[in-house]
């Protein structure tokens, strides 16, 4: 796939060529770090991560993969990843936030040398983000955290990228960046539209900041359409539910891709009898909340969204059993006694 170089790893993969040895033409240097082939390990090869390594591919950059399945790896091992490539390098982390990322970070950080580039582009808390970065800088070792929305769409239609970090690393990253971020849209003289799919938010942890509150606003609008759609279902005068579902994705003031995707869901199952009402939650829309606690900022409609998600869980409300004894209580209201086969335990 690239040039030849003094290393060939597993299916081929090679060495990247020195920075500077890609490009003998013209250009600024800005043109020539964005457009340069590069080398990329990449640490975690589920659906998003390998999904990332095959965008990558596409783009004619080098990627050199490491995940536990021996299936899907490239090399066995993170110390073979590390001299596998070629200095300064850059290392992603697509592996479950909390003490599996946390664990990566410090081993990389073992292997590593100064000059070297971790990349978290995982979920994982801001807060985290300081604390990685502490551990690596004594060692020379940059940090950059990636925000990264698209899910299993983000193959064909590019990731959304959230990033924090200082500029100079952030720099070393840019053409993966670049690879990974959807196509920009065009303005009405066809030039390409800045800033879209991509944003360097700030320093260290504005990244990760960034996409817990697009995840806080996800659960939000995610909720708004269920509601919707239960409304919708609950009366006999609307007789074709997917159908006006559908009418909203064209012209309306509510289309988004959120929406197509639940026509999909509808076109699929139209009643939704293959799926139960449990929804779980990635933890994100929990920071969300806590952050604007912290802050004192009113969040009712994503905090709304996340309780649901609580009381999706509930067989039954204990919540709401309470409300009923006390209706009965102070005012005689009736109340739905559990059958008693209901009642009985299982034998």
């Amino acid at each position: 796939m690239l040039g030849a170089g003094p290393w060939t790893g597993p299916r081929g993969v090679r060495r990247a060529a020195a920075a500077g040895d890609e490009h003998d033409g013209g250009g600024t240097s800005a043109e020539k770090e964005r457009d340069r082939i590069v080398q990329l390990g990449l640490i975690g090869l589920g659906k998003m991560g390998g999904n990332m390594a095959e965008r990558l591919r596409r783009a004619d950059h080098e990627v050199i993969g490491y995940d536990r399945a021996p299936s899907k790896r490239d090399v066995d091992s993170l110390p073979a990843l590390v001299e596998a490539l070629s200095a300064p390098r850059v290392v992603w982390v697509m592996v479950p936030s909390g003490e599996p990322t946390r664990a990566t970070v410090r081993e990389l950080g073992e292997l590593l040398s100064p000059g070297d580039v971790v990349v978290d582009g995982g979920n994982s808390k801001f807060t985290d983000d300081q604390v990685h970065a502490d551990e690596l800088a004594p060692k020379g070792i940059g940090y950059v955290d990636a925000g990264v929305s698209g899910g299993v769409w983000g193959l064909e239609n590019g990731y959304a990228l959230m990033v924090g970090g200082s500029k100079e690393d952030v720099a070393k990253v840019q053409p993966v960046f670049d690879a990974l971020k959807p196509p920009a849209p065009e303005d009405e003289s066809g030039e390409p539209l800045p800033g879209a799919g991509f944003v360097h938010a700030g320093p260290v942890g504005a990244g990760h900041f960034s996409k817990m509150v697009h995840n806080g606003i996800e659960y939000a609008m995610m909720q708004a359409y269920g509601e919707g759609y239960e409304l919708l279902a609950a009366v006999d005068l609307v007789e074709d539910v997917p159908g006006v579902i559908a009418s909203w994705t064209q012209g309306t003031v509510i289309r988004s891709w959120l929406l197509d995707l639940l026509v999909r869901a509808l076109q699929e199952d139209p009643d939704l009898d293959q799926i139960t009402g449990y929804a779980e939650d990635s933890g994100e829309g929990r920071w969300t909340v806590e952050q604007a606690i912290e802050h004192a900022v009113p969040m009712p409609a994503i905090s709304a969204s996340l309780f649901a998600r609580f009381g999706s869980r509930q067989d039954d409300s204990p919540t709401m059993k309470a409300v009923a004894a006390l209706r009965n209580q102070f005012g005689g209201h009736a109340v739905h006694a559990i059958r008693a086969q209901e009642a009985e335990e299982p034998a």
